[in-house]
């Protein structure tokens, strides 16, 4: 039983080999091609030869067909002349043998013969015996010679048999050379008696000619049979023939003389060939046409054509075989080659690879996972069994659980895709695909993606936590916001705390990016530290982050938590060895009592941030209703804003700058003002951050620009206009060609336009602001450094770049003249200026006692509301009007 279940299985591995091996069904096809082509030769030879013979048959009964036609006729004209004689004779009323004789043997008669016989070319014309057989009248000799037919058969049958009228037979000629054919035929008295016979003669020879130009070809004859097998005529001719009784021999051939049509083949009773006959009776008389071929004639053409067949044939099989041979070696080259290049190309793949037939027996395994696992060549090689491998596998210590459960499992389920990830004893990951194959068994890989599904790991942790801070970020808090969200059906209310860093950008921008960044993960830490493991702590994008505080409404758990905060974040900072102090603006919203929508949460929360920076910073509000209502304006006032420039609602105020020394006026600062059509005047306060904010600031800033220019082109040449430009003017690159079109369109010169920036220009990119500050002064225009004081002010600044003036700050102004005032502060600005030939201004400049002050510390220019508020340019026409005239 075991050794039938082996042979089984040998059995089945074989067919399937030979069902795989492309090789050997080329070679089955050529030999299977080969033997179609040599059975096709020989059925088209075989098919060739039926056609040559039917072609024979056909030649030979149509030829026996015409023959037996055209003697018919002959033989009926033949016999006219006879049964005319024999009506003749007999019209005579002779009663007897001796009358007749005597009456047949005149020469009236012989005349009379003659006259019917003419035109007739037998041999003896026609003859007239006696009913003893002696010749006593014939139509072509008289007297007549002494002849008797008295021994001769036909004339005996004749004699002695009524019912005989006519025979035929051939005898050794009395009136020739050589053998006659003799048609006979019985004269007889009133009452039958035999009186004599009438007979006429023709040659072999005679029949022989028209025979001859059938042309049947070679080894071909044509005869001529009495009906009871006597030979009266044949081509080709031979003596010792005629006359010879052929009725004899097997059956085919006797009805050769019985019926009245038949083609057949048999052997010739004369030359031994295997010959077709074709025969046909005459129908007037008992002779059969005989037309015969030799076998080997007939099949002579075939003979040639079966050599060209067989030719061609030999030639297209050795043909097939060369091919084959080509492309066996051919194909095995290439198999070779593939062979060799599949084994490179899967012994340089980065997975493991396995290929199990459906015996589970090992086909095909690579490189890498023989080193994957560190298995032995001895065990894992083609031929081995699946659980040998495993097992082996087991042994080396790079698989761990049972080793009939795995496999069993595998087993089972080979006919369908299974994929899992399998730690190693390492810490390595595999991946360990099985694909079912075609033919039964299936296919392994065995992937390290250690590598890869840590990268996902990270890749994913970077899209829901911030690179900088390590802290949830935007998308993560979004999808802890919607939990919590659901949560409120079930009585879990939450706060939303949104934290701003006040004062990042300006540490960011004055110190650096690395310390910037410092800061950001050191509140980071310190928020984290201020919650407890249920809450979320979130960077929302550059100085903003959140809280999400669960399972609390309560204002004062949140209020202490948001003074928790403050007092942890104001606790300087130590970044890169610098001592920051920080704060933070921070607002809160409370669902559900703020709202139970997640965007409306956020945005409130955002509302109340807004609110406490705008009220005063470093505090924290609660969202309250009133904030909604400021957004709506502030959005209003954006559309309003948006307008405003279209709609020609903003005016150019001026404030004069005046000289201290001479106490005249030597300067405007122009200042824009927008006259809204219902809300009057608005602000600069109000609507210069939302046109910061929303970029409206450059296009309006541009149009403040030329409308500056076009109005100083028609002041007093020694009066110049100041120009505030924005850090986002400045930022935009094309300053400098927007301030050239200014000065062109308006024709002012470029020395009295003089340009105002703040410290925040400078702060971003030294070298940008650099480069824009040398186009400009290249324009011949003054430039101003703005606000001077109230920001990272750094002396670099004054060094760096080239300067006109600096405006000192209003808030150094305010408390000149009272005790521990800023005096010494502006003096110091001022000396530093004069150092550098810089001018001074000093800001909001509102009593006598600051002007003195000014004064005396040397400061070069005022402006402010003790000379002049800004006012309108036609009011500002007549100030300077006046002035002209005071002068």
């Amino acid at each position: 039983m075991g050794t039938s279940i082996r042979w089984s299985a040998r059995m089945r591995a074989l067919l399937r080999r030979w069902r795989g091996a492309p090789l050997t069904w080329l070679i089955i096809g050529g030999f299977v091609l080969m033997a179609a082509t040599a059975l096709g030769t020989a059925l088209t030879v075989d098919r060739f030869r039926q056609n040559a013979i039917e072609t024979g048959r056909d030649s030979l009964e149509s030829a026996v067909r015409l023959l037996a036609r055209h003697f018919d006729r002959e033989f009926e004209d033949f016999a006219v002349l006879q049964k005319s004689v024999i009506a003749e004779l007999e019209s005579h009323g002779i009663q007897s043998a001796d009358v007749f004789r005597s009456e047949m043997g005149t020469l009236a008669m012989h005349e009379v013969l003659r006259s019917k016989a003419s035109g007739w070319s037998d041999v003896a014309g026609a003859n007239v015996f006696d009913a003893s057989g002696v010749l006593i009248n014939s139509s072509k000799h008289w007297p007549v010679a002494d002849i008797s037919i008295g021994d001769r058969g036909y004339f005996n049958r004749l004699k002695n048999d009524p019912a005989s009228q006519e025979e035929v037979e051939v005898v050794p000629g009395r009136f020739g050379n050589g053998p006659a054919i003799v048609f006979a035929r019985r004269v007889s008295g009133p009452h039958g008696e035999f009186l004599g016979m009438v007979s006429r003669a023709i040659t072999p020879d005679q029949l022989e000619s028209f025979f001859g130009s059938t042309g049947l070809g070679e080894e071909s004859s044509i005869s001529m049979h009495h009906q009871n097998g006597q030979l009266l005529a044949r081509i080709p001719h031979v003596d010792g023939m005629i006359g010879q009784n052929y009725r004899n021999g097997p059956p085919e051939q006797i009805a050769v003389f019985e019926r009245t049509f038949v083609t057949t083949q048999l052997s010739s009773p004369i030359d031994g060939k295997d010959r077709i006959v074709a025969s046909r009776l005459l129908t007037g008389e008992p002779l059969v046409v005989v037309a015969t071929k030799s076998l080997d004639a007939t099949l002579a053409t075939w003979r040639t054509q079966t050599k060209f067949f067989v030719t061609v044939a030999t030639l297209s099989i050795a043909l097939l075989v060369l091919t084959l041979f080509l492309i066996f070696r051919q194909m095995t080259n290439r198999l070779s080659l593939e062979k060799q290049r599949l084994d490179t190309a899967m012994n340089t793949m980065t997975q493991g690879l396995l290929m199990f037939d459906q015996d589970e027996r090992l086909i095909v395994c690579n490189r890498r996972y023989v080193e994957m696992y560190r298995l032995s060549t001895d065990v894992v090689k083609p031929g081995a069994y699946f659980r040998d491998v495993i097992q082996h596998r087991y042994d080396t210590g790079s698989f761990h659980g049972d080793v009939d459960t795995y496999c069993d499992h595998i087993l089972t389920n080979a006919g369908r895709t299974q994929s899992s990830i399998v730690e190693t004893s390492d810490g390595r990951l595999i991946e360990i695909k099985n694909q079912p194959g075609a033919a039964g068994g299936w296919l392994a890989t065995h992937e390290d993606v250690t590598d890869r599904i840590r990268a996902d790991e990270r890749i994913a942790h970077m899209a829901h936590y911030d690179a900088l801070t390590d802290l949830p970020n935007r998308v993560l808090m979004r999808g802890h916001l919607e939990r919590r969200v659901a949560e409120l059906a079930e009585g879990k209310p939450f706060a939303i705390l949104y934290i701003d860093v006040d004062e990042f950008k300006g540490v960011n921008d004055s110190l650096g990016h690395e310390v910037g960044d410092e800061l950001l993960r050191q509140v980071a830490n310190r928020l984290r530290a201020c919650v407890s493991g249920n809450d979320l702590v979130a960077r929302l994008g550059g100085d903003e982050f959140a809280i999400i505080k669960a399972g609390t409404s309560d204002q004062a758990e949140l209020t202490a938590l948001a003074e928790q905060i403050l007092k942890a974040l104001r606790t300087p900072v130590d970044c890169k060895g610098q001592e920051i102090p920080t704060d933070a603006s921070i607002g809160i919203a409370i669902a559900p009592d703020h709202g139970d929508n997640l965007d409306d949460l956020l945005k409130r929360a955002d509302l109340a941030m807004y609110a406490a920076k705008t009220e005063g910073r470093r505090t924290f509000r609660y969202f309250v209703p009133e904030y909604d209502a400021k957004a709506r304006q502030r959005r209003q006032l954006e559309l309003d804003l948006r307008q405003a420039l279209a709609r020609g609602e903003f005016e150019v105020h001026y404030q004069p700058l005046v000289d201290l020394a001479a106490n005249v006026v030597t300067g405007c600062e122009a200042l824009l003002r927008w006259r809204h059509p219902e809300r009057g005047m608005v602000s600069p306060a109000e609507f210069i951050p939302v046109a910061e904010d929303t970029g409206l600031i450059g296009e309006i800033g541009e149009w403040v620009l030329k409308q500056a220019c076009l109005e100083a082109a028609g002041w007093p040449g020694q009066i110049h206009v100041a120009v505030n430009v924005s850090p986002v003017q400045f930022r935009s690159k094309t300053l400098a060609l927007k301030v050239a079109a200014a000065l062109a369109e308006s024709g002012l010169a470029p020395e009295r336009l003089e340009l105002e920036i703040t410290e925040t220009v400078l702060i971003r990119d030294d070298e940008e602001a650099l480069t824009i500050l040398q186009q400009l002064r290249e324009l011949g225009v003054r430039i101003a450094l703005d606000d001077f004081g109230t920001g990272y002010s750094s002396l670099s600044y004054l060094h760096r770049f080239p300067f006109d003036k600096i405006k000192i700050d209003r808030s150094f102004i305010s408390d000149i003249g009272e005790p521990e005032d800023s005096s010494p502060i502006v003096q110091a600005v001022v000396h530093m200026a004069a150092a550098r030939h810089m001018a001074t201004t000093a800001e909001g400049v509102e009593t006598e006692a600051q002007r003195e002050v000014l004064r005396q510390l040397g400061c070069s220019q005022m402006q402010g509301w003790l000379f002049s508020p800004a006012v309108p340019a036609s009011q500002l026409k007549r100030l300077l009007s006046a002035q002209a005239v005071a002068a």
